[in-house]
């Protein structure tokens, strides 16, 4: 089941910027350079070599050994070089045990794609969190511009006697109070490229925003149970989970085989040269064997690795279950948020077409004299505030279906690239 996010035409015709970054390539620095991803690569490399060595004990094995002595009485010295050549023919808890660590590199092959997703959603966190944070940006400096303008204003008109001194002063508060928010904003911007520099390694440039005009949709299907049947079938994390758990139990088949007689087949050979070494041995031999190992007693060590091989799989059946249960929530709560996302769009909509309205009759009001100042900065400060909602919820929409699509397993670049379009060609 793929996220299917349908993308409106955007009839937009603005110039990128030269320094301007959008989502895509933003992420492909990230995939260059994120340390997470690396280091999930390299642990899927280091399970891929114990699976060869796992196997390799199945496997001939020949070795090569020259001794030499020498006499402490004559000094007279002597040399003997073989060779030893075994196979295992039966021998179950080295089967066993390649099992489980073939099962643990899907397992590992999963958590890649797990880590490639957690990328996706990490960038895309950290993209729209700048884009937030300038957003607020921008609306607390004009804001902190208007209340600057309104106590020009006032001052002007307690000079000409057309007001009281308090309409000054509750101007310059309701500014000092604006520019206390506009540095908080500022810093908050900083901590946000700092996590997008966290990511790529570099500083980006300026990013694309979020075009204008967003198309606000429902998720597809409409029924939240569909979304958490396919989280719970897709999501590489949970799928790589299940899988530890399936070479637990091959683990434990590893460890009750201990028991079990083994068989291997050998083929020795040796030649031996020096003082006292007959022509026979000289002349050197081989010899062909089966041997059949029969444990019998391990002091208690074969039956204490039975029982370690049981706990082991009881913490990974914990385990799973624990991202099971975070799963299906984390599933539940993105579709909502995509679902609240959608009317909370409508409505920061709505309010920032009614703080517009109601900026302008309250200044043309002061104008009339049938308006306070009291009530002007009001309603700049409620635009102010309508309008970072409206921002804030733009984001977190978009950044929502994203979170939704990599908690059903269906994040990666196709899905950002689809985001992508909905970007502007310009820079906030």
């Amino acid at each position: 089941m793929r996220f299917r996010f349908a993308i409106t035409a955007l009839a937009v015709a603005w110039a990128q910027a030269a320094s301007a970054e959008d989502l895509l390539q933003v992420y492909a620095l990230a995939r260059a350079a994120d340390p997470v991803l690396a280091s999930a690569d390299a642990q899927r490399g280091v399970q891929r070599e114990l699976a060869v060595q796992a196997r390799a004990a199945l496997l001939p094995q020949w070795q090569l050994n020259a001794t030499e002595t020498r006499d402490q009485q004559d000094g007279s010295r002597s040399r003997e070089l073989g060779s030893s050549l075994s196979q295992t023919l039966f021998d179950l808890g080295k089967l066993r045990s390649w099992d489980a660590e073939r099962t643990l590199e899907s397992a590992q092959d999963l958590r890649v794609r797990a880590a490639e997703q957690a990328l996706c959603a990490r960038l895309a966190t950290a993209y729209f969190g700048v884009l937030s944070a300038q957003a607020t940006l921008a609306t607390t400096k004009a804001n902190e511009d208007a209340f600057a303008a309104q106590v020009a204003q006032a001052q002007k008109r307690f000079d000409a006697g057309l007001s009281a001194q308090v309409d000054v002063e509750q101007a310059r508060a309701y500014h000092a109070l604006a520019r206390g928010s506009t540095v908080q904003a500022q810093q908050a911007l900083a901590d946000a490229r700092e996590a997008l520099i966290q990511l790529t390694g570099q500083t980006p440039g300026e990013l694309h925003p979020l075009a204008p005009e967003l198309p606000a949709l429902l998720p597809e299907p409409a029924q939240p149970q569909a979304w958490v049947d396919e989280a719970l079938r897709s999501n590489p994390q949970l799928q790589s989970q299940r899988r530890i758990v399936e070479a637990s139990e091959q683990r434990i088949g590893a460890a009750r085989a201990a028991h079990w007689p083994t068989l291997s087949a050998g083929l020795d050979s040796a030649r031996a040269s020096g003082a006292g070494i007959s022509d026979e041995q000289r002349r050197g031999g081989t010899q062909f064997a089966l041997r059949l190992t029969v444990p019998l007693f391990a002091g208690g060590a074969t039956q204490s690795q039975l029982r370690q091989a049981g706990y082991q799989r009881d913490l990974a059946r914990d385990d799973y279950e624990v991202a099971r249960r975070a799963l299906v929530r984390e599933t539940q709560a993105q579709y909502q948020a995509v679902a609240s996302g959608v009317a909370l769009l409508e409505s920061t909509r709505a309010a920032v077409n009614a703080a517009d309205q109601a900026l302008t009759s309250t200044r043309a009001g002061q104008g009339l004299g049938t308006r306070t100042m009291t009530d002007l900065l009001l309603a700049i400060q409620t635009q102010a505030a309508a309008q970072n909602a409206h921002d804030q919820a733009r984001h977190g929409y978009v950044l929502a279906r994203l979170l939704l699509q990599q908690a059903a397993g269906a994040l990666g670049e196709p899905e950002l690239a689809a985001v992508n379009q909905l970007l502007s060609k310009g820079t906030l």
